[in-house]
């Protein structure tokens, strides 16, 4: 399942596995002048080779190694002869097949694992110029793209909402912070932030301050708890009235338990 809409320039491609009729789980890539950000899940890929066919696609690049945003990869070197990059810790883990959980393989499916390139500081297409930003966090190796004079982010999965109730046990909100930080005092006028969930935030910078305040209130609160004695379990269930039901569906990878772990262990 596939569906397209055009904010100045770029063309949204949202998609999903399709199963009886619904979509089960949508992820956002981005083309903007033959440059395509994130490529998908592999369920989706040969829908989205179709799509791609006739708009001028040079390369791509992967904001991270997880299979919602380089699932397509294959198809598309097939396809295309395109190059797709990379950051270097991505790049081993987009070369060899990992396991997944079965929410992730319903979603989302395996890769084809595929040999891509390491990313320069700047990716330049005929009209814009990319700056890739280092933004750990959500897991190693994660980038953002940054055009200065459009003032457009592509931010991969380090922002999705902000006020999130759940991350993937190998998140960092320390670093999350720090990378928030880091693309809000980027050199442009405005921020535009585009999001892998679909959502395009036009007010980037308050969004993202906003994120920072929810993520640091949350942990000065549950910090105090735990120093008070009670446990990650009973701070769930006082702040957030139990375990979040998005566990219950993905293996307990995203939890509420390890946004209260995350907040303990690495926000000061």
């Amino acid at each position: 399942m596939l569906e397209t809409a055009q904010f100045e320039g770029v063309s949204q491609i949202r998609m999903s596995r399709e199963l009886d009729g619904r979509a089960v789980y949508w992820v956002a890539a981005y083309l903007v002048d033959g440059l395509l950000i994130d490529t998908g899940c592999s369920h989706t890929s040969t829908e989205l080779a179709a799509f791609l066919e006739g708009k001028g696609l040079s390369r791509a690049v992967n904001t991270h190694y997880h299979e919602d945003h380089m699932g397509g990869n294959h198809d598309l070197m097939t396809r295309f002869g395109v190059d797709i990059y990379a950051h270097p810790e991505s790049i081993p883990l987009i070369a060899n097949r990992f396991d997944l959980y079965p929410y992730q393989e319903i979603a989302w499916g395996y890769p084809v694992p595929t040999a891509v390139k390491p990313l320069p500081e700047e990716l330049k297409t005929n009209r814009y110029s990319f700056r890739i930003v280092d933004t750990p966090g959500h897991c190693a190796g994660h980038i953002c793209l940054f055009e200065p004079e459009k003032g457009w982010c592509f931010t991969g999965d380090l922002f999705a909402r902000e006020t999130p109730k759940f991350i993937r046990p190998e998140e960092n909100i320390g670093e999350i912070i720090e990378s928030m930080e880091k693309v809000i005092a980027l050199p442009a006028e405005r921020l535009v932030l585009f999001t892998a969930v679909g959502k395009i935030v036009e007010d980037g910078r308050r969004a993202l301050g906003q994120c920072i305040d929810y993520f640091t209130d949350l942990a000065a609160k549950v910090r105090g708890l735990h120093q008070a004695g009670l446990t990650i379990e009973e701070i769930l269930k006082r702040e957030f009235g139990g375990e979040h039901t998005f566990a219950q569906f993905t293996n307990n990878q995203f939890s509420t338990y390890n946004l209260v772990r995350s907040l303990l262990e690495t926000v000061s």
